[in-house]
């Protein structure tokens, strides 16, 4: 269970300095987590989802009309999907409907069985104004490692989902772990022995799971950090809707909802105007890898 966080978020860092910050740049793409609810159950989940999880509720398509009009009207150009596996939410055709007709979409999904029942009602989205595309995880380019953490036969749906994407003519990147370093040509190697495009564009991660990490100060971020580099920072451009229970909030980034502290609010407009404190372990990961869930 993915463990509610008691977050040092308004005390000093152990040395005494204040901790370092991201100030928000600008609003480019808005994030909706879909719930909790999937239907893999993977040890190693980044949102420690799984079947009957409801940790995060499943949003509808009344609670993300107002925060897609107000994303709109202040800057984002894409709305970004993220579960759980969205496709056990039941209202994401119709979110997705409504979605595609303001900002271009991109979904994450297992790419396995929920996803590929819901391929003939995704087809007529092809048609609305704005493109819909995929990120389907793969997170190691061989079978055995794939479905020792996902489970047996998962490698092979993901990749038949992936194909039933492209050939219905929607863009699919790939989410894959990064435990070993780059491993790019092993993944195009997969993907031409399985006559797909070997240039699909690979979104690696690290380890995301919580541990102890070096606490991310003012003067670190002097040190390590420019405006620049500071401004790739997810919390700097983009912002998270959820639901927990029957509330809708605003959060930092993607992989902090666990964490009180980086609840903004009911409201989005708020939400922009607050800077992100790095306290929260993941913020790390950010701050020395330069992972980003975002493909902007």
């Amino acid at each position: 269970m993915f463990q509610e966080r008691i977050s040092p978020l308004h005390t000093p860092a152990a040395s005494g300095e204040a901790r370092g910050f991201i100030e928000f740049q600008g609003l480019q793409e808005l994030w909706f987590h879909t719930g909790t609810d999937c239907n893999l159950s993977c040890p190693d989940c980044f949102e420690h989802s799984g079947p009957g999880v409801h940790r995060l509720a499943p949003v509808t398509l009344e609670d993300v009309k107002p925060f897609m009009a107000e994303g709109l009207k202040t800057g984002a150009r894409q709305f970004s999907f993220t579960g759980g596996e969205p496709f056990l939410n039941k209202e994401i055709i119709p979110i997705l409907e409504h979605a595609l007709n303001i900002a271009p979409c991109l979904v994450l999904s297992n790419g396995t069985r929920p996803m590929q029942a819901r391929l003939e009602a995704l087809l007529p989205l092809k048609e609305k104004p704005h493109r819909l595309t995929f990120r389907i995880s793969l997170d190691h380019p061989d079978a055995i490692r794939h479905d020792a953490g996902r489970g047996e036969g998962m490698f092979e749906l993901a990749l038949t989902g992936i194909r039933k994407l492209l050939d219905a003519g929607f863009g699919v990147s790939v989410a894959c772990r990064r435990e070993d370093g780059d491993r790019s040509e092993a993944y195009r190697k997969l993907f031409k022995e399985r006559g797909l495009p070997e240039d699909l564009h690979l979104v690696s991660f690290p380890d995301l799971q919580e541990k102890d990490t070096p606490e991310i100060t003012q003067s670190c971020m002097q040190t390590c950090h420019t405006p620049k580099t500071s401004a790739a920072f997810m919390c700097a451009f983009s912002r998270m809707v959820v639901k927990k229970k029957n509330r809708m909030a605003v959060y930092a980034c993607t992989l902090v909802d666990n964490d009180a502290a980086y609840d903004m609010g009911e409201e989005l407009e708020p939400a922009l105007k607050a800077r992100t404190i790095l306290a929260h372990p993941r913020c790390f990961t950010c701050f020395a890898g330069g992972v980003s869930c975002s493909e902007l």
